[in-house]
C-alpha cells in the first residue's frame, strides 16, 4: 500500500544552516537521463537506490528537505539512484559526493537493510503513475562537520532518533530505518 507524503510543517527551522548551493548534473552526464525518458522509466519499471543514513557520535540523523518529489516538502535522508551500467560500489561513490559533499566508499558504511518505498507522485508531477523504489539502505557515521550541498535538499537538520520519531515533517520511510 503506498504511503503518503509526510505533513509539512510550517515552522521555521532554527538549525544552524551547514550547506551552500552546488550545481545540479547535467545532461551528457554518464547515466543521466532527458527528463522524458527518466520518466518512461519511472512509469514502468522499479528504481534501484541507495540511501544513506548518517549519524553523528551522538546517534543524531541527518535529514534534509527535499526539494523534489517525490516526497517534496519532507525530511528525509540522502540518497539516489542507481544508474545503469554503475557498480554498486561506484553508485555508492557517486552518491555519497552528490548528496553529502564527500568521497566514501561503500566499506565505509553498513547495509542496514534493503526497504521497498513506494510513491503515489513521481519527479515530473505527471498523473497516472507514482514511483516504486527498492532501496539499499546504508548506515554511515560522520566524524567531522563539513558544508553540505543544496541540490536535492533545501536545508538540513539532525534529529535524535526519538525527535525523528515524532517529527510529523519526517518522511515515514526514513522512520522505517529508525525502527529497525
Amino acid at each position: 500500500m503506498p504511503i503518503r507524503a509526510c505533513a509539512v510543517s510550517n515552522k521555521p527551522d532554527t538549525g544552524a544552516p551547514l550547506i551552500e548551493k552546488q550545481p545540479a548534473a547535467a545532461a551528457g552526464t554518464p547515466g543521466y537521463l532527458a527528463a522524458d525518458d527518466w520518466a518512461r522509466v519511472v512509469r514502468h519499471a522499479p528504481l534501484v537506490a541507495i540511501d544513506l543514513i548518517v549519524q553523528r557520535a551522538d546517534g543524531a540523523i541527518l535529514l534534509g528537505r527535499r526539494l523534489n518529489e517525490p516526497a517534496r516538502g519532507c525530511w528525509f535522508v540522502p540518497g539516489g539512484a542507481i544508474r545503469k551500467g554503475e557498480t554498486l560500489d561506484t553508485a555508492f561513490t557517486r552518491i555519497a559526493h552528490d548528496e553529502l559533499g564527500l568521497n566514501l566508499a561503500r566499506r565505509d558504511a553498513t547495509l542496514l537493510g534493503i526497504y521497498e518505498h513506494f510513491y503515489a507522485q513521481n519527479f515530473a508531477g505527471d498523473p497516472g503513475y507514482g514511483t516504486h523504489y527498492v532501496v539499499l539502505a546504508h548506515r554511515l557515521s560522520l566524524t567531522h562537520a563539513q558544508t553540505l550541498p543544496r541540490v536535492q535538499h533545501s536545508d538540513y537538520r539532525w534529529l535524535s532518533p526519538d525527535e525523528l520519531l515524532d517529527a510529523p515533517d519526517v518522511h515515514e520511510h526514513c522512520k522505517a530505518y529508525v525502527r529497525s
